[in-house]
């Protein structure tokens, strides 16, 4: 796999993931449009998750008995159809089915990181999945940014008519372009859905899973709280200032893309205790918002680079655990990825509102200090195999002529 393969796997990864988050900023422009009142824009938000869960369960299984490649092209498209359904709307009805579909194909994301690990060599593995990956964070991170330029431009279908070009683009770029190599197993869609109910009951993958649960309710508690006290004095700032630490966000996780290759270092274990310490440390600058925007900045950097370099090598040590099955093994950590995510931004917003900026930031504490003991009592991990020069069976090895 070359750079320009990495490339194109990480832009899908991106924009999958933006057809899910880019509407957040411009909830109140959909339903002032579409006549939705303001108690119920939470459906839009709740649509797109809803069906991302559903393509969770019913569609990364598929991963696992189809021609990866194919089915990248075909979620893609599919993702097209559901943003294009969206951007044409004339009633809520429509905007909701059109989010739900492509909140159930986006989880093309999956997909596409369990084709990146089938086709990638064991010493590779942790490197290209850590290149990959990094789109998910810029399509969750950058969608903020680029929908709040594109709804000044266009209006806040702009943004969902973007969306559906550029996934129509990638669907025939993907089926074209990338590497054949993945060999998928002969498995039945009903033994493939069953075991991914029997992974939640295996050590490694649940230790994994709850490390993720806590890692991105943390990682929510902050994204979904954070504009609130920004909004209030003494800062008042506007929804763009708000969305320029976005990028500060991207800078952390982009300079996490390198844990990959942590893990084919076989320091998978010893990268996520230590991201989880730098996430600890990382509350304690959030913490400081009322009083410091520097230290915020810095603290967002900070947990950006942990929640990426956990977020890799859990992906490394889930591939490497169940290298027969992936897709149902990344599908199945993602649920607790989006329970996680759910619950830090709905309770955020709860204690902002109970207990002001201190209520979030001792929660945000909290759940990496529960993620923290979950990776101290978890098992040991497998390591990737280290690649090795094949070997004539009986021959001895050469030795260097002095």
């Amino acid at each position: 796999m070359d750079r320009w393969t990495r490339l194109l796997l990480a832009v899908v990864c991106g924009v999958a993931v933006a057809s899910v988050y880019a509407g957040q900023p411009v909830l109140g422009p959909m339903g002032h449009d579409l006549g939705v009142p303001v108690g119920s824009l939470g459906w839009f938000v709740a649509a797109g998750q809803l069906g991302y869960l559903a393509g969770l369960v019913l569609l990364v299984p598929l991963g696992d008995m189809l021609d990866r490649r194919r089915l990248i092209a075909a979620h893609l498209a599919l993702v097209a159809a559901g943003t294009g359904l969206t951007a044409a709307a004339p009633a809520p009805w429509t905007a909701f089915a059109g989010l739900a579909t492509a909140g159930a194909f986006a989880v093309v994301v999956q997909t596409t990181v369990a084709y990146t690990a089938s086709v990638s060599p064991p010493s590779e593995r942790g490197r290209n999945l850590g290149a990959v990956t990094s789109g998910v964070v810029i399509g969750i991170l950058g969608a903020r940014v680029a929908a709040g330029v594109l709804a000044d431009l266009w209006g806040w279908r702009g943004i969902y008519l973007t969306l559906a070009a550029l996934a129509a683009v990638l669907a025939p770029l993907t089926l074209v372009l990338l590497p054949s190599g993945d060999r998928p197993s002969t498995a039945r869609y009903g033994q493939v859905v069953r075991s991914f109910g029997v992974l939640f009951t295996q050590p490694v993958f649940l230790s994994r899973g709850l490390i993720a649960f806590f890692l991105f309710a943390s990682f929510g508690t902050l994204w979904s709280g954070m504009a609130l006290p920004l909004a209030r004095a003494p800062w008042h700032l506007d929804e763009a200032r708000i969305g320029l630490f976005g990028i500060a966000g991207l800078a952390g996780a982009l300079g996490a893309a390198r844990s990959g290759r942590w893990g084919d270092a076989g320091h998978a274990r010893r990268v996520t205790g230590l991201a989880l310490v730098f996430l600890l440390v990382s509350w304690a600058a959030i913490g400081q918002l009322p009083w410091s925007l520097p230290l915020l900045t810095l603290g967002v950097v900070l947990l950006d680079f942990a929640v990426q370099a956990v977020h890799v090598s859990n992906q490394h040590t889930l591939t490497t655990a169940y290298p027969d099955r992936t897709s149902t093994a990344i599908g199945a950590y993602m649920v607790f990825y989006s329970l996680g995510s759910a619950l830090g931004a709905a309770a955020t917003t709860a204690l902002f509102d109970a207990a002001g900026w201190l209520g979030p930031t001792v929660l945000g504490a909290a759940l990496t200090l529960c993620a923290l003991t979950t990776w101290a009592f978890a098992p040991s991990y497998p390591q990737a195999p280290t690649a090795r020069p094949p070997q004539t069976r009986g021959a001895r090895p050469k030795t260097t002529a002095r």
